[in-house]
């Protein structure tokens, strides 16, 4: 059976988008990076260890395959996690703007006996954006709980001049690189 360490309804929704029956597990993790860990490394670890949380919450169950994911923002190795509020979402935005910014999601799928991960690094590109536009994007609240403070899939996708890369990486959970971890584990997709 195949779990899904996220309470993020956005991978929910894209994992479903694979076809693929999966539960979901709670798997708290501590999400503060570490001093000497790079963005990349930092993603990774956090992926990891809601994976690693969720298949130790499943040991009555040999056969649990379990899928955790983390993505960030990342501007000149600042990583922008979650606001905790409108005015840090301000905050965040007015550094995006007219800039070009990472967004790292790496995905680890573990069972009893076997690890994977793939990382997935997209490159986006905001516009310049005005004070009374950041304003009235923070006032719709849709930065709430988005890396960055903005929604790739709502009002935030008007925000961004290009992306390259992957769209659903940037949303939270590269659906590419998803389907081949499960493949390499047996599920068809």
């Amino acid at each position: 059976m195949l779990y899904l360490a996220s309470k993020s309804p956005r991978r929910r929704e894209l994992l479903t988008q694979l076809g693929v029956d999966f539960e979901l597990i709670d798997a708290s993790v501590d999400e503060h990076r570490r001093a000497d860990e790079s963005p990349s490394a930092y993603v990774s670890r956090v992926a990891r260890e809601k994976a690693e949380a969720g298949l130790a919450a499943l040991v009555d169950q040999p056969d649990a395959l379990v899928l955790g994911a983390d993505t960030e923002v990342v501007l000149g190795g600042d990583v922008f996690g979650k606001p905790a509020d409108g005015a840090e979402a301000a905050a965040m935005l007015r550094r995006l703007s007219g800039t070009e910014h990472e967004v790292i999601s790496t995905v680890w799928l573990l069972s009893n006996g076997h690890r994977d991960s793939a990382q997935c690094v997209t490159r986006v590109r905001f516009g310049q954006l005005s004070a009374p536009q950041i304003d009235r994007y923070i006032a719709t609240g849709e930065w709430h709980d988005k890396a960055g403070g903005y929604a790739v899939q709502g009002r935030g996708g008007a925000l961004i001049a290009h992306l390259s890369g992957s769209y659903s990486g940037v949303m939270g959970l590269p659906l590419f690189e998803t389907r081949s971890l499960l493949a390499g584990f047996g599920v068809e997709v």
